[in-house]
């Protein structure tokens, strides 16, 4: 095949087993017609509805009733905001609306050409629907196979691709959009109402866009795993998934207490999505203690302090995938506000692996309920010194060097400027969780 436009072997296994992963659960079942009945809401059904729900990719919607508006068939956003104000700004505001940002537009855009096969990988999670994606399989050698089959190299010879005649660079830019999750065939689905009930208001035909089919399965944490969760035969590091977010879940207390991602990531139903970006979530699900083992040092003496942090309310690891990195930080400053030379220490916690994903250097992240301490020990060498540490969270760590690394072999200005944006973005987006300075000396 071709050339890989940005990526060497090293590079085409990163995008294959991190950026992206297939949506289906391997649960294929009939196209469900719109319909008054929500489906049983016993697990059986909830899964199987998943299944059909979550193909990869999201089969093409077809052809809208005859008697729908043009705001009932879009697929836009903006359609639906007109009804669903609340949840649209809040969509907005989330990196479910920026799944195709600078990053990963800045790595697909040619790739699509190059390998669609690893492309329509990356579209599987970050922009879902066929109508978002400029290719389709076209034919295969063997029906089991899909898009999503790629080997390590992305180069099994398998499906063959076509332009996508619906396809939508508007709706593509869009991301994870409202009909991402919500719209299969121009039926609408959603959660049960907040009372627990299923049922239309009305009849389906008296209501806009045919009502809703409401099932409990939207509260499922398995409603979220497909994309955030690699399979037991995935891809692997010192016999850890690169992804695990799903089981690290299951094992905690969170699952045993019947907290699903929902209740944290979407409390009170708000399409915010928060996470490892956002500081004040960060912050309710972790805490951070900073301990001397005196009040105060004379010249000679060393200084020996401890920040212990405690992961009290996130339900999996933190942070959960290799991307994020949470440095903790010291140094000395002198009466002036001047650093002291070779006073700073600094250790990263996370997961931490190679660019190419061949070596896991270290793991660091803290289970729920468990802590991690970080020690800090030097001699004071003058009056006046005071203590600062810091706990800075980086969500977009291992990015920010991929992209330094891919920005090289970018062949057009546009994916350059791509990627540069990206990098910003992804430098912007650190924050602290905890700063203290102590007066030692």
């Amino acid at each position: 095949m071709g050339r890989c436009v940005f990526i060497d072997s090293l590079m085409k296994r990163l995008l294959l087993h991190i950026a992206v992963m297939s949506a289906c659960l391997g649960l294929l079942v009939g196209a469900m017609a719109m319909s008054d009945t929500p489906p049983a809401a016993d697990d059986h059904a909830q899964l199987e509805f998943l299944g059909h729900h979550w193909q990869a990719p999201i089969p093409p919607q077809g052809q809208p009733p005859a008697h729908f508006s043009s705001i009932e068939a879009s697929l836009e956003p903006e359609g639906c905001a007109i009804c669903h104000r609340a949840q649209y700004e809040d969509w907005s505001s989330s990196l479910h609306s920026k799944s195709m940002g600078p990053g990963v537009r800045g790595q697909t855009m040619e790739l699509i050409q190059d390998n669609p096969k690893m492309a329509l990988l990356c579209y599987s999670c970050h922009a879902p629907l066929t109508e978002q994606q400029e290719k389709i399989v076209k034919k295969r050698r063997h029906d089991s196979v899909s898009p999503q089959s790629a080997s390590d190299d992305g180069e099994s010879a398998v499906p063959t691709f076509k332009t996508n005649r619906v396809f939508s660079a508007s709706l593509q830019q869009k991301g994870v959009s409202c009909a991402g999750c919500h719209v299969r065939g121009y039926q609408r689905f959603g959660p049960p109402k907040r009372d627990g009930s299923l049922e239309n208001s009305a009849p389906a035909a008296q209501l806009p866009h045919g009502g809703a089919v409401r099932t409990a399965a939207f509260e499922r944490a398995e409603f979220c795993k497909g994309c955030h969760q690699f399979e037991p035969n995935g891809y692997a590091l010192n016999g850890k998934l690169l992804e695990n977010t799903y089981n690290e879940w299951k094992e905690g207390p969170y699952a045993r207490e019947g907290k699903a991602c929902q209740s944290c990531h979407m409390s009170e139903r708000r399409h915010l999505w928060r996470g490892i970006h956002d500081p004040e979530m960060v912050k309710q699900g972790v805490s951070v203690r900073l301990s001397l083992d005196k009040a105060r040092y004379r010249v000679g003496e060393q200084v020996q302090a401890e920040m212990t942090l405690v992961n009290t309310g996130v339900g999996h690891n933190f942070p959960t995938y290799v991307t994020p990195k949470v440095v903790v930080r010291w140094e000395l400053v002198d009466a002036n506000g001047k650093r002291v030379n070779e006073s700073v220490r600094e250790e990263r916690i996370g997961r931490e692996v190679t660019l190419d994903l061949t070596q896991e250097l270290f793991d660091t992240r803290i289970a729920p309920g468990k802590s991690h301490a970080v020690r800090y020990v030097r001699t004071i060498d003058r009056t006046g010194l005071t203590l600062r540490a810091s706990v800075v969270v980086v969500p977009d760590d291992f990015y920010i060097t991929f992209f330094e690394v891919m920005l090289p072999k970018a062949r057009t200005k546009e994916a350059r400027a791509l990627l540069e944006q990206a990098m910003r973005e992804g430098r912007a987006r650190s924050f602290p969780i905890f700063t203290e300075n102590v007066a030692v000396s």
